[in-house]
């Protein structure tokens, strides 16, 4: 019994020198643009978690550009990526490996709506899901957001890409575009040099989900080594002090004391959600 035990903690001791030393190549889906910053606090926040494991490691993008859905296929194939980050399902926790520590505390689903100007759009005296129901919502194809938002009752209007997003906005095929509090102000920016659009001040829909690291369900390594990193920041204070450096501007610009938010069920949220831990999630009024 006492060898077995030594032999055990022999094997513990070598594995964990053995990943220490090795350096670890991790390749994340290149953005569409190399000044997408959506993809900027990802990375940082990735490469500071595994900073703190103490492993040596390689944090690059992909050869090519890769958009949501091929990325996932391709990671659960273990072809050309080791991780992405993606809003959580039920369906996507099946096929990937996910890190269950919400990388954006939760504000992923805190949505405003990115609409045309001179469009019917119009949200001033929307005070309840009721009246918004009026207006027809632009989602993904293969977004988890649009089975939230048809639960919801929204006849939502489907693009099936993410430039398309914006195609359907000005035909004025759909109402509103919902975007994350924490990607709305950088679309902007990037599309209202060519087409007239505005960020709704009056309401904002909310619904609980979460963005994850995720890694091929076999790299049960990785997401260990992932999730350590994570949690020894989380632990003092470098995840928050990186996550409010990123995003304080943004919420102030949101103003959310002045918005009417409307707060949405998720059926689709997967029953292991940490929602219990409450110092991973951002408070929403």
């Amino acid at each position: 019994m006492l060898k077995s035990k030594l032999l055990l903690a022999f094997a513990g001791l070598w594995f964990s020198s053995t990943v220490a030393a090795a350096t670890w190549n991790i390749v994340y889906p290149r953005p569409m643009s190399e000044l997408d910053d959506r993809t900027r606090y990802p990375v940082e926040l990735l490469t500071l978690a595994l900073e703190h494991t103490g492993v040596n490691f390689n944090l690059t993008a992909s050869d090519r550009i890769m958009l949501q859905g091929k990325a996932i296929s391709q990671l659960e194939s273990n072809r050309e990526i080791n991780v992405l980050w993606s809003m959580t399902d039920n369906q996507r926790e099946e096929d990937l490996l996910p890190i269950r520590i919400p990388i954006f505390k939760g504000l992923i689903g805190l949505r405003l709506p990115l609409v045309k100007i001179g469009s019917r759009a119009n949200f001033t005296n929307i005070n309840n899901l009721e009246g918004l129901l009026n207006f027809r919502p632009i989602s993904g194809s293969d977004w988890p957001d649009t089975k939230i938002l048809q639960a919801s009752g929204f006849e939502v209007v489907l693009a099936e890409d993410y430039d398309q997003l914006f195609t359907v906005l000005e035909q004025e095929r759909g109402d509103f575009l919902p975007r994350s509090v924490v990607e709305i102000w950088y679309e902007f920016e990037l599309h209202v040099d060519q087409q007239p659009l505005s960020i709704d001040r009056n309401v904002a829909l909310y619904y609980p989900t979460a963005t994850y690291f995720f890694v091929n369900r076999k790299n049960v390594v990785l997401a260990k080594l992932i999730e350590s990193g994570l949690e020894k920041i989380i632990a003092n204070g470098k995840f928050d002090e990186l996550f409010m450096f990123e995003h304080k501007a943004m919420l102030e610009n949101a103003g959310l004391e002045k918005r009417t938010i409307l707060h949405l069920d998720n059926p689709i949220l997967p029953a292991q959600t940490p929602l219990t831990r409450k110092e991973l999630w951002y408070p929403v009024p």
